[in-house]
């Protein structure tokens, strides 16, 4: 899958910012999106060390409680005199004292408890400290929250390589029809005598036919003369050859033919903004224009419509397939504009080659 170059791009989240995209996902701060960016990722802090995981309370082996006095096992018979209590009898609180007998008097000392009064803790036990509370039987100490390296990872930020805004498809579309026109001034000039020649064969034998068509008769098929195959093919690869003298040399070194100059559109490598140099120009050209030789077929002319269609399959970079292959992106660059950062490493770089 193709996905974008560490670099500064437009914050998705707040167009009028930019922030750093290390490959993966967000990384610092975000900027303001006219402010020229660092060279390479942010500098941050060195992020706190996390609190070590806090330990789950050990169950403390079971201890019997310590009967108190009066205690019976089970199945015991009461004592003599005893009697069942009557409906409604609760038993009472810990720490409840049974009452003197009235008309006794009661024991020295003795107070009545207050209202929330409780029990002491048994002798020989350290009591909790302040705050404490018990949790409940089946309560766990959940782990630690994992922090993730990013802010978020999603949504895909808008492609911006070396700190530029891709060029839109009708820029490059009046870029190429400029080319075209560019090409075809060149073919009137050095191309026109092959083209004239043709001609002078072809114009008789049309000419035939179309008396034959007029005068109501079975028209003859046009077949061309050995002459007129040689100067076809001779005019096709006149024609290949001219579109590749003017466009490859001009990719190769400033990354700008006349039509992608007028426009402030520009070619650039995807991994640094070098030159890409005559062979991978030749290589992007030779995806597109080399299919000029197979023009007498139409099979040519489909794939080169194709291919010049194909931006649009590739709505993250808008890649055509000849940029695929050279490994390039188009950008616009309106005057006095500079990339800002260099892109990742090639073996870094999540846009590279599936």
């Amino acid at each position: 899958m193709s996905s974008l170059p560490a670099g500064w791009y437009k914050d998705p989240a707040d167009t009028s910012t930019q922030r750093y995209w290390d490959g993966e996902g967000w990384l610092g701060q975000a900027i303001p999106a006219d402010a020229v960016a660092p060279d390479g990722p942010p500098v941050e802090a060195e992020p706190p060390t996390a609190a070590p995981p806090v330990a789950a309370p050990q169950p403390q082996p079971f201890a019997p409680p310590t009967p108190h006095p009066g205690w019976a096992p089970p199945g015991a018979q009461p004592p003599a005199g005893w009697q069942q209590p009557p409906p409604g009898w609760q038993q009472p609180h810990p720490g409840w004292q049974q009452p003197p007998h009235q008309g006794t008097q009661p024991p020295a000392g003795w107070q009545q408890p207050h209202p929330g009064w409780q029990q002491p803790p048994p002798q020989g036990t350290q009591p909790p400290a302040p705050g404490w509370h018990q949790h409940p039987q089946d309560w766990y100490q959940p782990p630690p929250t994992a922090q993730p390296p990013h802010a978020y990872l999603y949504p895909t930020p808008e492609a911006r390589p070396h700190g530029l805004a891709l060029a839109g498809l009708g820029q490059r579309l009046a870029a190429r029809l400029i080319d075209i026109a560019v090409v075809l001034v060149l073919n009137v000039v050095i191309n026109g005598w092959f083209v004239y020649q043709w001609w002078q064969d072809f114009y008789p034998m049309y000419s035939h036919y179309l008396d034959q068509v007029m005068a109501g008769t079975e028209p003859d098929m046009l077949q061309p003369t050995p002459r007129m195959q040689s100067l076809q093919m001779t005019i096709i690869l006149i024609a290949t050859l001219l579109w590749l003298l003017y466009e490859a040399p001009a990719i190769a070194g400033r990354g700008q033919t006349l039509g992608k100059m007028l426009m402030g559109i520009k070619v650039v490598d995807l991994d640094n903004i070098k030159p890409i140099g005559f062979r991978r120009a030749f290589g992007r050209w030779a995806q597109l224009g080399a299919w000029t030789l197979l023009w007498w077929c139409l099979v040519g002319f489909v794939v080169q419509l194709l291919d010049s269609l194909s931006p649009t399959f590739d709505p993250r970079l808008r890649q055509a397939w000849h940029d695929k292959v050279a490994r390039t992106v188009v950008v616009a660059v309106p005057p006095g504009t500079q990339p800002t950062v260099k892109a990742a490493p090639r073996g870094d770089n999540p846009g590279g080659r599936e």
